[in-house]
């Protein structure tokens, strides 16, 4: 337990610990692909539309190759289950994130929800639950909703 406490505040003893698939505060893209993944588990389901969408924003976002992203996802879910709530996430991104980025982020939270075609009461509670740590007006977490369910409709 000690371990994951060092893990989890960032202050890993050894390099063997460091290369763990752990959050470190700090680690952004981790942060933001945790809350992305814990948003689409959150129902305890993960299918394919849901993976597919992840793999998406986040190769899209960063850049990266298909097996850089597939590491970030498999990181993202480790993190996720070590993770004892959202705080050290969010923390993590409202230090470095513009208003412009939490809005994306919150766009983007939205996507992975809408994903698999069903608002499950958990998902739609998580996307609130960040946006109110990451400051996010509840007027703007709602227009966000709304145009990224009108998207989504128009697309199928």
């Amino acid at each position: 337990m000690l371990d994951a406490l060092r893990k989890l505040l960032g202050t890993a003893s050894t390099d063997e610990e460091s290369e763990a698939p752990s959050f470190i505060a700090g680690d952004t893209q981790l942060a933001e692909a945790a809350l992305m993944f814990h948003v689409i588990a959150v129902d305890g389901i993960v299918d394919e539309e849901e993976r597919e969408r992840l793999s998406e924003l986040l190769s899209s976002k960063y850049g990266l190759s298909a097996r850089d992203t597939e590491t970030l996802i498999s990181e993202a879910r480790a993190a996720d289950h070590e993770a004892i709530d959202l705080y050290a996430f969010t923390r993590t991104l409202k230090r470095v994130m513009d208003q412009d980025q939490r809005l994306q982020l919150i766009r983007n939270l939205w996507e992975m929800v809408f994903a698999d075609g069903v608002v499950h009461e958990l998902e739609d509670n998580i996307v609130w639950r960040v946006a109110e740590l990451l400051d996010v007006e509840a007027r703007d977490r709602m227009e966000i909703k709304r145009a990224v369910r009108e998207e989504i409709e128009g697309r199928g």
